[in-house]
């Protein structure tokens, strides 16, 4: 289960942009510039925004199963402005679009009600001029409401797209392999065939005493089988180049099997054989600490050539406090050592390895 507003190709977008919808609590701010004299109703309105703050990015980063949790913690804590500000209308409204996000549009719908219920006992209780507070504050909701279930609506059409690449991209990983089979049935069925034949020819002819014309089968049998070899690592050498995009992919469906989005950008350049073993290596190693320490939901693979350098970014969206090198990390160094390539860690605010690769040989 992905958590809020994370769609597979833009979560790292989305997390810095978690900020900026914060605007909105520009409003919380407005009435309390006319509550002249009132400073322990202003304190303790503006220090409601610090737990109201925590609740709205434990809501951001949360997942459907548990997004009741942050945003009962939020509306507690817009109950309680409300009876300090009608700038609380807008604590309600960030809750009615997660609300709008999370849920089934029958509970956002029930939930708008009960949320009215509120607005309108406070309106009643504190004294709100009119019914101001009540009809602005149901206004208010039901927009953001509205657009919490717009946005849940766009990110499922992206999961369902992100799935659709996912199977295509197995389809073609499926024919691949049936293409390897043909390739390698061709080349060695009819070799394999030949030797077969010969060499029960031979056999025959030692039998019957004529070892010249048998020894001469030999040759051939032997002639065939060089052949058969050369065609072979020919064949090898042309899926070679392959090797690191397969197992790019097939890593990457590992993750997906774990419920973690992955995002592939870029494309490998041609590696020699020493480079692209070495790479595979390396992300197998990072996608296993994944696996075994991480709690991120997305992994982001990022691919560039930069100045004939190759820089290869593994990115989860999640920060780390501490790395402790163990002897897989360890691996990774000594690897992007042996290919005179650079390490860097970044740990916040996402946990990125950055391997830069000379795509020169090195004198």
């Amino acid at each position: 289960m992905t958590s809020c507003l994370s769609p597979n190709n833009e979560k790292s977008y989305e997390q810095k942009t978690a900020w900026v919808y914060l605007i909105n609590l520009g409003f919380y701010f407005i009435p309390l510039f006319f509550m002249d004299g009132q400073w322990l109703k202003i304190t303790l309105a503006l220090a409601l925004l610090i737990p109201f703050v925590i609740g709205y990015f434990w809501a951001y980063n949360n997942s459907t199963e548990h997004a009741y949790k942050p945003i009962l913690f939020m509306l507690i804590i817009a109950i309680a402005a409300g009876w300090l500000t009608s700038g609380a209308i807008s604590l309600f409204s960030f809750c009615c679009f997660f609300i709008g996000f999370f849920y089934s549009l029958r509970t956002a719908i029930l939930s708008f009600i009960g949320i009215s219920i509120l607005l309108l006992t406070i309106n009643l209780w504190v004294g709100y001029s009119g019914y101001y507070f009540t009809f602005y504050g149901m206004g208010i909701c039901l927009g953001v409401g509205v657009f919490g279930v717009i946005e849940r609506k766009r990110q499922q059409i992206k999961r369902q797209q992100q799935q659709s690449n996912d199977e295509i991209t197995q389809l073609a990983t499926s024919l691949e392999r049936e293409r390897i089979a043909r390739d390698l049935h061709d080349v060695m069925g009819h070799h394999l065939a030949s030797i077969a034949l010969k060499a029960e020819l031979a056999d025959k002819l030692i039998s019957a005493g004529k070892t010249e014309q048998a020894q001469l089968q030999i040759n051939q049998v032997s002639q065939i089988t060089r052949d058969c070899l050369s065609q072979i690592r020919h064949t090898v050498t042309d899926y070679k180049h392959q090797g690191i995009s397969q197992t790019t992919h097939t890593l990457s469906q590992m993750l997906r099997d774990k419920s973690i989005a992955v995002t592939i950008e870029g494309q490998w350049p041609k590696l020699n054989n020493l480079a692209e073993s070495q790479l595979c290596l390396m992300l197998t190693e990072l996608v296993n600490n994944t696996l075994k320490h991480s709690k991120t939901d997305h992994c982001k693979v990022a691919i560039q050539t930069i100045d004939n350098q190759l820089q290869l970014q593994y990115i989860e969206n999640t920060s780390i406090k501490a790395l402790t090198e163990g002897n897989g990390l360890k691996g990774i160094r000594e690897r992007a050592a042996l290919l005179h390539a650079d390490v860097q860690y970044q740990f916040s605010p996402q946990f990125i390895v950055t391997i830069t690769l000379p795509l020169t040989e090195p004198t």
